[in-house]
């Protein structure tokens, strides 16, 4: 059964940084791109980046370009988002996923992922 398990959130002040972890299991993050979610409350899922492997393709929010960068470890099977410069406009809870399409063609559209992971808070805040 394929999984996915976020995890990395926190508490951190505005301009801090945190590295969140998407580990994969029953499958191999090799075959898919991965991408990043986040919802804050009341506000819909947005799409952060994606990150394929397989393809070399990326995609960045404009909101995050130049702030927050993904990377992947094979052997361990696990995705990582990097997150700098972080604003309170960032607090949300941050998803992963799967998705079997290049990341220039998805992008952040919800639709196109699967196997949501069950998220991990990150709470930018003095």
């Amino acid at each position: 059964q394929a999984q996915l398990v976020e995890s990395g959130g926190g508490l951190v002040q505005p301009g801090g940084s945190l590295r969140l972890s998407c580990a994969g299991s029953g499958f191999s993050l090799d075959e898919f791109a991965i991408g990043w979610f986040r919802q804050a409350p009341g506000k819909e899922r947005e799409g952060v980046s994606c990150f394929s492997n397989r393809d070399g393709t990326t995609y960045y929010a404009d909101s995050v370009k130049g702030r927050f960068t993904a990377s992947r470890d094979n052997a361990k099977n696990t995705m990582y988002l990097q997150m700098n410069s972080l604003k309170p406009e960032d607090t949300a809870v941050y998803y992963c996923a799967r998705t079997p399409f290049p990341c220039t063609v998805v992008g952040g559209q919800r639709k196109a992922y699967e196997y949501w992971g069950q998220g991990t808070q990150v709470t930018v805040s003095s």
